[in-house]
């Protein structure tokens, strides 16, 4: 068989069904081996692209968790600055301004509260209708008047 190789391969232009054959085997033999080969690359490549994949969920993660609190720290520093350029121009009332001011009037308002709730259980409240008719102008007045000087207090901090 080995005479029949060198003669193809000295006799170049002749093909016989030998020739041919072995030309077969030789293809063969090289494809299976090119397979392998192929085969290997493609198995490293899939784990190497898992891996990949594996780092880049991972640095998603992080991404978006740094985002988030990248976002509450601008938030937060937002929230500060307009706090601070409400007071310092004067403008608008800010939270403290208004929650001083509803302190003050509940302050105001509770010995009112209280004598009203003293006066609910007093048998001689519900006798005497005129009493009760001056005591709710009274409280009217008081809470009017009130309610003005909430609003100079807001008109004061809106100059």
């Amino acid at each position: 068989m080995e005479e029949r190789r060198m003669q193809a391969v000295t006799e170049k232009t002749v093909w016989t069904v030998d020739t041919y054959a072995l030309h077969n085997e030789a293809m063969r033999a090289i494809e299976v081996r090119l397979q392998d080969e192929r085969d290997k690359r493609h198995t490293e490549g899939n784990e190497l692209r898992a891996m990949a994949l594996k780092i880049k969920e991972t640095a998603d993660e992080k991404a978006l968790e740094l985002a988030r609190e990248a976002q509450i720290y601008k938030d937060a520093r937002n929230e500060i600055m307009r706090e601070q350029s409400l007071k310092d121009n004067g403008i608008y009332a800010t939270r403290d301004d208004l929650t001083n001011a509803i302190q003050e009037i509940r302050g105001a308002l509770q010995p009112l509260s209280d004598y009203i709730t003293g006066q609910r259980g007093s048998a001689q409240a519900g006798r005497n209708t005129r009493d009760n008719g001056f005591k709710i102008i009274a409280a009217i007045s008081s809470i009017l008047a009130i309610l003005g000087v909430f609003a100079a207090v807001v008109m004061a901090v809106m100059k």
